[in-house]
């Protein structure tokens, strides 16, 4: 995994958008996580948690973002293409990364509980898997923490 310090500012930018992305999923009363998937420097998929809204376990921002990016591709593999997400991926999404042979993995902020891009595990980079990701991890990662951080307080103090 490379250091946020790695970040170019098209990284920048698109994790802009995926915290874009993660405010609204917070004001739908989901987790506000955000994830975008770019294409060749153009916007393919983009999705905030959708769990609560779709009662879907599996609705987490990157299944709903990679889903949209392949119907948007024609395509199962998303080759050339970068997908950003504020939180790191767990490992049902990293999964996903894998299978859709997604190259770039672009994450906020860290997740030491079930984080399976290089905290908890790593997935996304097993040798003993058929495909890897490049993975750049630490991108923005305060503002992504604090929107999570912010959104559980609210949560905790309104029960």
């Amino acid at each position: 995994m490379h250091s946020a310090e790695a970040a170019g500012a098209d990284d920048i930018y698109w994790m802009r958008r995926a915290l874009t992305v993660a405010v609204a999923a917070g004001k739908r009363e989901e987790i506000p996580v955000g994830a975008v998937v770019v294409h060749q420097g153009g916007l393919v998929g983009e999705s905030g948690n959708a769990t609560e809204r779709l009662q879907d376990p599996t609705a987490h921002a990157e299944m709903q973002a990679i889903q949209q990016a392949a119907r948007a591709l024609g395509s199962r593999r998303l080759l050339d293409t970068t997908l950003y997400v504020t939180l790191e991926p767990c490992a049902m999404c990293a999964g996903a990364l894998v299978l859709a042979r997604v190259p770039r993995l672009v994450f906020g902020a860290i997740d030491p509980k079930t984080g399976a891009c290089g905290s908890l595990r790593n997935v996304v980079q097993d040798i003993r898997l058929n495909h890897r990701c490049e993975v750049l991890g630490g991108v923005l990662e305060e503002e992504c923490a604090d929107l999570l951080q912010d959104f559980f307080t609210r949560l905790r103090s309104a029960r």
